[in-house]
């Protein structure tokens, strides 16, 4: 068993280990970049970058699906514990090897911080019109189910369903709703058409709300990065009653949808709910109200010189209030986030903040440190052998 264990160790600690993975994570990135022309920049970094395993489907989407190569959370953790081993087993603790040591050091901090980056940073942007406020920001390739208590006026009450909980005969139901809710159908990407506009389907996509004037026609999911797919859904409401069959039911079917603009609203467990599939949304305990947006062009050109937005951050309790003016290269940093200035509206009157929370953002800085330091003393201290070898060597 002790000898198993050994050999295990050595592999593990081996440099053809340490090739192995550089081989893998170069053939993974000429691969990915050939694949992000068809399957677009968030696609590839799901499938090739952020997973255990890269797959291929038998029989095309939805077919069997069989691992082909490693993923880049595979080969980083491999990597990564390549190192920590080789440090454990063949590398040498002394003075003499101290700018090494650190060097890798280096190594392992910056490969660890790249896998905690991608298995806990989020990306979100918030989008404000100037003179509004928000407090909070929304992923553009995430969606949520929103349904929210709005019978109190002085506040409202979310329940998020997420979107990998949505599937067609799915019924949820949660301990804060009254009411279940059956997923009838979902359309992964759709458009929206008014019944009577043009084409000949004229079946509402549901009987109550907006979707009884609707029709909704499925398309083909889209990953170019300058395309959106359009997520819809169509719903039933079923209440939870506890003494008669009228109180269990049903109160429609109900069309909700990633481009309709306003919430539904129908009555529940004697309360007013609404009902929208949105963007997953990130709140804040504080606000940022935008004053003023500002494109600056290279004269006589389009060319974008600068783009920056004026804003008031504000605590929830009204405290902390100060102006701040984010711009390229000059994020707000705040509340553990990040807010960049990533670009506008075609109005131009409609800041687009790039948010990012990313718990080892300091990681790649610590590392870039310790290699240095490390390359520079392992430098000195050769530098040092090498003068006084030669002064040895001029004396004799």
């Amino acid at each position: 068993m002790k000898s198993l264990m050994t050999r295990l160790f050595k592999g593990i600690s081996s440099l053809k280990l340490t090739i192995v993975c550089l081989v893998a994570a170069m053939v993974l990135i000429f691969a990915g970049t050939l694949a992000q022309v068809q399957m677009g920049i968030q696609a590839v970094q799901a499938q090739y970058f952020q997973s255990i395993f890269v797959w291929w489907s038998a029989g095309g989407e939805g077919g069997f699906r069989i691992p082909i190569f490693p993923g880049g959370h595979l080969i980083g953790a491999v990597l990564l514990l390549n190192l920590i081993a080789a440090h454990i087993q063949r590398f040498k603790w002394g003075w003499d090897k101290a700018g090494i040591q650190l060097t890798h050091a280096g190594l392992i901090i910056m490969l660890a911080g790249g896998l905690l980056t991608d298995l806990f940073s989020v990306e979100s942007q918030m989008r404000i019109k100037e003179g509004e406020t928000k407090n909070y920001s929304e992923e553009i390739d995430t969606i949520e189910l929103a349904v929210t208590d709005v019978s109190n006026p002085d506040f409202d009450t979310v329940t998020a369903i997420p979107a990998d909980v949505l599937k067609p005969g799915k019924l949820i139901s949660h301990e804060s709703l009254p009411f279940r809710i059956l997923v009838k159908k979902l359309y992964p990407n759709s458009r929206l058409q008014m019944i009577g506009g043009h084409g000949d389907d004229t079946t509402a996509a549901a009987d109550k709300g907006v979707g009884a004037r609707v029709v909704v026609k499925s398309m083909p999911t889209s990953s170019k990065p300058n395309e959106r797919n359009l997520v819809s859904a169509v719903i039933e409401v079923i209440p939870v009653g506890d003494n008669s069959d009228k109180d269990k039911a049903s109160q429609g079917t109900w069309l909700v949808s990633d481009g309709l603009a306003s919430e539904q609203k129908f009555e529940a467990g004697g309360k007013t709910w609404s009902i929208a599939l949105r963007m997953k949304r990130h709140y804040k305990s504080f606000s940022l109200t935008l004053h003023d947006f500002v494109h600056e062009r290279y004269p006589g050109t389009n060319i974008p010189k600068n783009f920056s937005s004026r804003v008031t951050l504000k605590d929830v309790d009204g405290s902390a209030g100060r102006e701040v003016l984010i711009y390229m290269n000059h994020p707000l940093r705040y509340g553990g986030e990040t807010f960049y200035q990533a670009g506008f509206e075609r109005s131009e009157d409609i800041t687009v903040l790039q948010v990012v929370r990313n718990p080892s953002v300091a990681a790649p800085y610590v590392a870039c440190v310790v290699v240095s330091v490390g390359l520079l003393l392992q430098f000195c201290m050769h530098l040092v052998k090498f003068s006084r070898r030669n002064k040895k060597t001029n004396n004799s």
